[in-house]
């Protein structure tokens, strides 16, 4: 299971932390399920209405994460999922989207919970999508990791 090992996250009052997330619009089920994920980990940490975004795909998550930082967001969180094929596409896609979201986190030192899944088949994404029955919810631990990173950011800045 690729969830064991995972650090504990417990959640604290962000409700000062301004947050937003894209997420991509292919899969819908998927999507649904991990949007769900991320607005319950807000809710969690006191955020009442974070902004979501809906995009084509995830190969445009990127664009849309550095508009947000640039925008005066402390986090995004950013969710999708590519599903292996027949072609070179998934490759492309998921390679595309892990550097240009790791680009924006590190250019505009802005923390990106990266909610991307990159799954050889459908089955393996609705598993971690967060739905009922899902052993894994990929919403939740990326909205998690973005905003626990987001209060050590702050705390660096002070």
């Amino acid at each position: 299971m690729s969830g064991a090992g995972a650090p504990p996250s417990q959640p604290y009052d962000a409700s000062g932390v301004k947050v937003a997330v894209v997420a991509a619009s292919w899969h819908t089920q998927v999507m649904d399920g991990l949007v769900a994920g991320a607005e319950r980990a807000c809710a969690a940490y006191g955020i009442r209405e974070p902004e979501v975004i809906r995009v084509p795909g995830t190969f445009e998550l990127p664009v849309v994460a550095a508009a947000l930082a640039r925008a005066g967001y402390d986090a995004v969180v950013a969710l999708g999922v590519v599903i292996r094929g027949g072609t070179p596409h998934f490759d492309y896609v998921c390679s595309a989207a892990t550097d240009g979201l790791t680009q924006v986190s590190v250019v505009h030192a802005i923390p990106i919970g990266f909610g991307v899944l990159t799954c050889d088949n459908e089955q393996q994404a609705l598993d971690r999508a967060g739905l009922e029955g899902s052993s894994e919810d990929k919403g939740w631990e990326a909205t998690a990791a973005a905003l626990d990173t987001a209060r050590v950011v702050r705390g660096i800045r002070g």
